[in-house]
């Protein structure tokens, strides 16, 4: 139902789901929950951010979930926690988890070489829209690539082999010397999964995730109920993206999801269901200090101390860090038109999750945890965020 333009004239639709009158931040102070929503939409105007979704959790569970702002600002048809965003790198965490079921299974291990798992060599492999292995026929480094090495970003493989202007896949160091984030490693990491098990990773991903957590309109393809769902990614200027619908069945960057759906995942994760304490303590215990200035860009190559006081650390899938209030894990997501952030601090049962349609969402992101969850933390200069204030 379309909602009168004089409603919609003030140019942010709020839309509640769950909303507690007091949120408990990690310092043990509290902000109203009418509070945050004039902060949210103050910063939402003056950042020209059309759409934001945000859960915030205490006790492990979202006290406060919400939707303001636009699914698609030219249209103004607004945005729900029910609208489906393009994820990002969000999707990296949903494959973990799932990659943490298949090592519970035995399928495979983290620390043996990926291709003992495989009944031919890998660059023999061809695999649809150009991601084979075939460049790697004669760097050798690519047999000592484990999965552990896909998960902390340690594999030596590029972000995406589409990067560079000749489209071919190499590695840039030795693997498991260093950090440099590489969609490129979680993909082989899936492409293998899917050898061992003999299941498509969207298939994986229903029977492990999906179905088990009830994210009704969360996929890695693009499905028939959600397309009337789909929310636009909008330029820093506020003008929206053509609407993605590619289908790119990619556990680095593919998913599809809901402020719904998500915090469902994130809720299991936060309370430590559906994997063994084994796997948490992996996943959450570090495995290599990050010592760059920045995560992206020519920054990312300067080592620095900025960092050390929150013994900045990679574990698998989850970046960590520790505070004052306890160790918190987090985890960023950016693809053009969406930008996102999720954070845990799992001693005081604390987190939150925001999820934005814009160019402009990661310009908010400081101003907004210190509002919603008083974390001051975030190493928002390593995010490479440019906070608006």
């Amino acid at each position: 139902m379309r909602l009168p333009l004089s409603i919609l004239s003030i140019a942010l639709l709020l839309v509640s789901v769950v909303s507690a009158q007091h949120i408990t931040r990690i310092d043990g102070s509290h902000i109203a929950a009418d509070s945050l929503d004039r902060r949210i939409t103050g910063l939402m105007r003056r950042a020209n951010v059309p759409g934001l979704c945000i859960a915030v959790f205490n006790k492990n569970t979202p006290i406060y979930h919400k939707a303001f702002g636009y699914a698609n600002a030219q249209t103004k048809a607004p945005l729900t926690t029910a609208s489906v965003l393009y994820s990002a790198s969000f999707s990296k965490t949903v494959f973990t988890y799932i990659a943490m079921k298949v090592v519970e299974s035995g399928a495979i291990d983290l620390d043996t070489p990926l291709v003992r798992y495989l009944s031919r060599p890998l660059p023999e492999y061809q695999l649809p829209g150009g991601k084979g292995y075939a460049d790697l026929r004669t760097d050798p480094r690519y047999q000592r690539i484990t999965a552990r090495m896909c998960l902390d970003h340690t594999s030596g493989l590029p972000n995406y082999r589409s990067d560079y202007p000749d489209g071919r896949l190499r590695i840039l160091f030795e693997p498991g010397s260093k950090y440099s984030y590489s969609g490129e490693g979680m993909y082989l990491l899936q492409f293998v999964i899917e050898q061992v098990t003999g299941r498509s990773f969207e298939q994986l991903c229903e029977q492990k995730v999906f179905h088990p957590m009830h994210m009704t309109h969360s996929s890695f393809m693009l499905r028939e109920h959600m397309l009337p769902h789909l929310a636009y990614g909008h330029y820093g200027n506020g003008n929206p993206y053509t609407l993605r619908k590619d289908s790119d069945i990619d556990c680095s960057a593919g998913m599809r999801t809901t402020l719904d759906d998500y915090s469902h995942f994130f809720g299991y994760v936060m309370q430590e269901k559906g994997l063994k304490k084994s796997s948490y303590k992996e996943m959450f215990t570090p495995q290599l200090r990050l010592k760059s200035k920045q995560q992206f860009g020519a920054n990312s190559n300067i080592e620095v101390a900025d960092n050390d006081k929150i013994e900045l650390s990679y574990g698998l899938g989850w970046v960590l860090m520790k505070t004052p209030y306890g160790p918190a894990f987090f985890k960023e997501g950016r693809v053009s038109g969406f930008e996102h952030y999720c954070i845990a601090f799992p001693d005081q049962d604390v987190g939150v999750i925001i999820m934005t349609n814009s160019d402009n969402g990661e310009s908010i992101f400081k101003a907004l945890l210190e509002a919603s969850i008083a974390d001051t933390f975030t190493p928002w200069y390593w995010e490479n965020y440019i906070p608006k204030e």
